[in-house]
């Protein structure tokens, strides 16, 4: 597997990568989520030209589609993962753990905009605001080494973020904010 920041020629690949995605919260009852449009090209562009965003390919080979792609915000000194989609047709094979941990040893953004000091103190932690009890969700993330936050634990721009799903109508569905420590260094 090949993850790299994608082609802007891959962008409208993302976009029905991510209808494909959303099919199965169809399943669970959640069809506002399947029927949820995709992030516009000029936003997956935005990400793409700031390298804020990967895409995961078979072989990296020209021409072929993304087999899932993550997008992700510094955020109060961390990396926080705005969107992670996996096709299903590649569901459950280590995608998504691929491009988490690849955005969790990035190298620094270059908007400068994590750490308190502006010192490259080496991988950032990764947060995230998922479904509570979706499967692929809370309790997958929980499994590559996420933990729940209390709503102590919550800094300004997670409770931002939080408050804007509000608006979305997300909180029709449990949810929670996680975090992922960066990886020891040796």
């Amino acid at each position: 597997m090949i993850i790299r920041v994608p082609d802007p020629a891959d962008l409208p690949a993302l976009r029905a990568l991510e209808r494909a995605a959303g099919e199965p919260f169809r399943t669970l009852g959640m069809a506002l989520i399947a029927d949820d449009e995709p992030p516009p090209l000029e936003l997956l562009a935005e990400y793409q030209r700031a390298g804020r965003a990967l895409a995961a390919y078979d072989t990296g080979q020209a021409g072929e589609p993304p087999r899932g792609y993550l997008l992700w915000d510094p955020v109060d000194g961390c990396r926080h993962i705005e969107q992670v989609s996996v096709h299903p047709e590649r569901a459950r094979r280590g995608v998504g753990r691929a491009l988490i941990d690849r955005a969790g040893a990035a190298a620094p953004s270059p908007s400068g905009q994590e750490g308190t000091d502006g010192k490259d103190d080496g991988p950032p932690a990764l947060t995230l605001a998922t479904f509570a009890d979706v499967p692929w969700n809370a309790p997958y993330y929980s499994r590559i080494g996420f933990r729940r936050l209390t709503a102590d634990e919550l800094t300004p721009g997670l409770r931002a973020i939080r408050a804007h799903e509000a608006e979305l109508g997300l909180d029709r569905w449990p949810r929670v904010c996680m975090r992922r420590e960066a990886a020891a260094r040796s």
